[in-house]
């Protein structure tokens, strides 16, 4: 006779599976209980069953949600194309259809690009929520289940989330067009070191990338105005209060208009990759699939 290894899962409930599924994607055992269309303590019940069944712990219980164990995480990647192929064959639809697509990013790309070309997708009746902020913390934000999508500045760490590449920011140096005519002639980049720096923070972040990529050397310079916000930085240069490194989307109409100029043209000038993330799998409800099919098909325009 064949003696059975006590810690062997064998059968899976179906329905604990995908309740599970529904928590790590959610981040929540409430917005998981939402989206199934059950109770929450159905959900805490399946969940501790399934816990017991696999003899593992699959998530930190916290004040706000319910963070996934390293075993979690292993086995929704296993679960995922399964689970949701599944769903597509017996033609399931999530019960929050209707609920609204939660996208976060950096203010400025996402006030300035983003959110102008997701009109059409409104118009149509999505329904979104933009939150603003650093790419780290609003990747640990998309994995807890706060957001539904997070445009990041760089690629995200571990098999988690999935991470697509959406576009590339070019980093280009400006100034008014009065301190453009002062520097006319002169040599590049030692002009610009008695001249006023507007800059994102004191440690000179994006300005300091351009100088060890375009020159090769390190910014030795201090910064005149500090501001916190690029669309701050770029209504500074543009009143003749110094030079800087700027996003060429951002600038791109003043470029266009005069009231800025480029002072240096690299053949190589520095690139960042921007992606869009979600969690992996089929979305939670089609209209978070919509809003990312959009911004791929936009983008490929910015």
């Amino acid at each position: 006779m064949n003696e059975r290894d006590p810690h062997r899962p064998g059968t899976l409930d179906l329905n604990q599976l995908r309740t599970f599924l529904a928590v790590h994607r959610t981040g929540s055992f409430t917005a998981a209980a939402q989206q199934l269309g059950l109770s929450q303590s159905t959900v805490t019940t399946q969940i501790r069953a399934l816990e017991q069944r696999l003899h593992h712990e699959l998530f930190q219980r916290r004040a706000r949600g319910a963070a996934p164990l390293p075993y979690a995480d292993e086995l929704a990647l296993r679960l995922a194309a399964p689970l949701d192929q599944l769903a597509r064959v017996t033609d399931e639809r999530p019960a929050a259809a209707s609920a609204p697509v939660h996208i976060a990013g950096p203010a400025e790309f996402l006030c300035s690009v983003v959110i102008p070309s997701l009109a059409s997708l409104t118009a149509d009746g999505v329904q979104l929520r933009v939150a603003t902020g650093l790419t780290e913390p609003l990747l640990e934000e998309l994995r807890a289940g706060r957001h539904d999508l997070v445009i990041a500045t760089q690629r995200p760490r571990g098999r988690t989330l999935h991470a697509e590449p959406l576009f590339d920011e070019e980093f280009v140096l400006v100034a008014a067009p009065e301190w453009a005519e002062r520097l006319s002639g002169r040599e590049l980049p030692n002009a610009l070191q008695d001249l006023p720096l507007v800059t994102y923070a004191e440690d000179l972040p994006i300005a300091r990338r351009y100088w060890r990529h375009v020159f090769g050397r390190r910014l030795q310079a201090h910064a005149a105005l500090t501001v916190p916000d690029l669309r701050g930085i770029l209504a500074a240069v543009g009143a003749g209060m110094g030079w800087s490194v700027l996003p060429r989307y951002l600038c791109h109409a003043e470029l266009t208009a005069g009231s800025l100029r480029v002072l240096h043209d690299p053949e190589d000038p520095p690139i960042n990759t921007g992606y869009l993330v979600g969690r992996p799998g089929l979305p939670a409800h089609p209209d978070v699939a919509r809003v990312r099919d959009h911004l791929m098909a936009a983008a490929l325009n910015w």
